[in-house]
C-alpha cells in the first residue's frame, strides 16, 4: 500500500470502531473469475513494476492459506502506486477480502509478549522487546520474518515470505532527504519533526544492539529502518478487544449444567449461577479488563495493507470480525463501481503525519494544519501598526504565566507524533486558528481601561470584550500570518507554476515534487485563514 496507516486510524498510525464485528455479504463470481489478479494502469514507475511482479506469488500464496478475496484486483498506477480496484460494482457491506488472524503481524501495547522474537532475538533481555515502542516491535517481527526465519510458527507453520516480499522495499519520505530537500519544504516544523524521528529511531536501534547479541548480529540499522516505515504506513490500529470468540468455554459450561441438574448435584438456580459467572469472566476478559487497561492493538494484514488512504469519502472499511477471527475489507455506503479504487481512511491524518510517515501529500487535507511560531516569537512592533494599538505593560508578562506565548526553547522529547516542540499556534482546516490564541491576542492588544475592567485576568478575555478589541485581535493574528506568508522563498504562483513544469515532463526527482506540494498545501492553509479574518 503506498500511502500506508493505521486507521483501526487503520494504524494506517485511528478509529476504534473499524475493530467491530461486520457483517458478511457474499460477493457472487462466476467460476472463470479468478480469485485475484494484477494489471498495469498508466505506465508505472519502475519501484512499482517490481512490486506489482512480486504480488504474483502473494497471490498463490493467499489461495493457499484460506484468505478469501472477490471483487477486487490490485493494480499499479504511475502516480499512485499499487492499489485495489474493483472488478465488478459492489454494494455497501459487500465484503471483498477476509484474513484469518493467525496469517496476520500483531503487537499488543504497552507490552507485547511473543515467545518467538524473544527465544531468538532476545533471549538474553526479553523485556527490550516486551517493553519497545510498537512500531518497533512489529520492525522487528518483520525482520525476523524477511532475514531469519519466514516460517510463522505462531501461524501453525504457515511461510508467509510471499507476502514479505510483496512488501515495499525503500520509502521516498522525508527521513532519507537530503537537508537541502527539507528545506525545500519551507516548513521548520517538519524539519524539526525528522530530526526527531531520526534521533528516537536511532536510539532504539542502539538500545537493542545494547541488549541482545543476536539481535545485532542479524539486524542493521538500515533492516530496523525499513521495518519501523513499513510497520508506521502499513499497520492499523484500535483498542484491543482481547481474543476472538472462543465456543468451548460456552460449551463446556452448557455440559455441565446439563450433568450439574441431570445427576441432581445441585439446584437450577445454583447451577445458572455458575454458567452466569463464567460467561461474566468471558466477556470481562474479552472486552472489559482490556479497555481498562487502555490496551492498544497494532495490525499488519496481508492484502488489504494495499488499500489506499483519502481523508474524506472512503469507500472501504477494515474491520476485526469478532466470531470469525479474521480482519475484512468491506464496501462503505454507496459502494463501488466497476473499476474504480477502493479506498479506506487512515484516520484523521494531517499532510505532516502523511508526509513523514507515508510519503504523500494530499490536496485540499481538511484534516491539515499549520504550525505558526509561538506568539513570543511575533513582531509585536507590526502587530502594533496593524492594529493601531499599543501593547500595555503587564500583558506580555500575564500571558508568558500562563503558557500562552510558547516555549522559549524547543520541549525536547520523545514523541514522534507530535510536531510542535516549540508551543507554535496552531491553525487547522477545520476549525481555523486555536482559540487560545485568539483569547491571548484579546489580552495583549487590550486598552488600559479593558485590562483594568478585566481585572488584568486572561480568563476575562476568554469571550469577546468588545467590538474594537476583537477587530484588534483578529486584525493581529491575520497580520501574523500574512507575516508568515510573505516570509516564504516562493509564492504560491510560482510554486503552481513549477507544478505545472513538473506536469509536462521536466526530469525532477520524486522528493523535489513533495515538497512543493507540501509547502503549496501549507500556503493555501494560510491563505484561507488570513482570508476568514477580514
Amino acid at each position: 500500500m503506498k500511502y500506508s496507516v493505521f486507521v483501526i486510524s487503520v494504524f494506517a498510525g485511528g478509529s476504534a470502531s473499524a475493530f467491530a464485528p461486520a457483517a458478511f455479504k457474499t460477493i457472487t463470481r462466476q467460476d472463470s473469475t479468478p480469485l485475484f489478479a494484477v494489471k498495469t494502469k498508466s505506465d508505472p514507475s519502475p519501484s512499482t513494476s517490481s512490486r506489482l511482479k512480486r504480488t504474483t506469488p502473494l497471490i498463490d500464496w493467499a489461495k493457499d492459506n484460506d484468505i478469501k478475496v472477490g471483487g477486487i484486483e490490485i493494480v499499479a498506477s504511475k502516480n499512485a502506486g499499487l492499489g485495489l480496484y474493483s472488478t465488478q460494482n459492489l454494494s455497501a457491506n459487500d465484503i471483498v477480502i477476509q484474513v484469518p488472524t493467525k496469517l496476520t503481524l500483531s503487537v499488543e501495547s504497552p507490552t507485547d509478549y511473543n515467545a518467538a522474537m524473544e527465544k531468538n532475538l532476545f533471549s538474553s533481555d526479553p523485556k527490550a522487546y516486551r517493553n519497545s515502542p510498537w512500531w518497533t516491535a512489529l520492525s522487528i517481527q518483520l525482520n525476523y520474518y524477511d532475514k531469519v526465519d519466514s516460517v510463522n510458527q505462531l501461524a501453525g507453520g504457515v511461510d508467509i515470505k510471499p507476502w514479505i516480499d510483496s512488501l515495499p522495499r525503500a520509502y521516498d519520505t522525508p527521513l532519507h532527504w537530503s537537508e537541502s530537500s527539507l528545506d525545500e519544504l519551507q516548513y521548520r516544523p517538519m524539519m524539526e519533526a525528522v530530526a526527531l524521528q531520526k534521533r528516537v529511531w536511532r536510539k532504539q536501534y542502539d538500545d537493542l544492539v545494547a541488549a541482545s547479541k543476536e539481535f545485532s548480529s542479524r539486524i542493521s540499522y538500515d533492516d530496523f529502518v525499513w521495518g519501523c516505515e513499513t510497520a508506521r504506513s502499513r499497520a492499523f490500529s484500535g483498542a484491543y478487544s482481547g481474543s476472538a470468540f472462543n465456543p468451548i468455554p460456552y460449551a463446556t459450561v452448557t455440559a455441565l449444567v446439563a450433568v450439574y441438574i441431570g445427576l441432581g448435584i445441585g439446584t437450577v438456580e445454583q447451577a445458572a449461577n455458575g454458567a452466569a459467572l463464567v460467561i461474566c469472566g468471558s466477556i470481562l476478559k474479552d472486552f472489559v479488563i482490556p479497555k481498562l487497561l487502555k490496551a492498544q492493538k497494532y495490525v499488519i494484514c496481508p492484502l488489504i495493507d494495499m488499500a489506499n488512504h483519502v481523508g474524506m469519502g472512503a469507500t472501504g472499511n477494515v474491520a476485526f470480525e469478532y466470531f470469525s477471527d479474521g480482519f475484512s475489507l468491506s464496501a462503505l455506503d454507496p459502494g463501488v463501481q466497476q473499476g474504480k479504487e477502493m479506498f479506506i481512511s487512515y484516520g484523521p491524518r494531517n499532510n505532516d503525519q502523511l508526509l513523514q510517515y507515508y510519503g504523500f501529500v494530499e490536496q485540499n487535507n481538511v484534516h491539515d494544519v499549520y504550525i505558526l511560531p509561538p506568539i513570543r516569537q511575533w513582531n509585536i512592533e507590526a502587530l502594533e501598526d496593524a492594529c493601531g494599538r499599543k501593547v500595555g505593560s503587564g500583558r506580555l508578562e500575564k500571558l508568558d504565566r500562563a503558557g500562552l506565548l510558547g516555549f522559549a526553547t524547543n520541549n525536547l522529547n520523545t514523541n514522534t507524533e507530535a510536531a510542535n516542540s516549540i508551543g507554535g499556534v496552531v491553525l487547522t482546516r477545520a476549525t481555523g486558528i486555536d482559540p487560545a490564541v485568539i483569547q491571548a491576542l484579546r489580552a495583549l492588544m487590550s486598552t488600559d481601561d479593558e485590562w483594568d475592567d478585566s481585572g488584568e485576568a486572561i480568563g476575562n478575555f476568554a469571550a469577546e470584550v468588545s467590538p474594537a478589541n476583537e477587530r484588534a485581535a483578529r486584525t493581529a493574528v491575520r497580520r501574523a500570518m500574512e507575516m508568515e506568508l510573505e516570509s516564504k522563498a516562493t509564492t504560491i504562483e510560482e510554486d503552481e507554476n513549477l507544478l505545472k513544469m513538473y506536469k509536462e515532463g521536466k526530469s525532477v526527482d520524486n522528493e523535489e515534487v513533495l515538497a512543493v506540494l507540501f509547502r503549496l498545501e501549507k500556503k493555501k492553509l494560510l491563505q484561507e485563514a488570513i482570508r476568514s479574518m477580514i
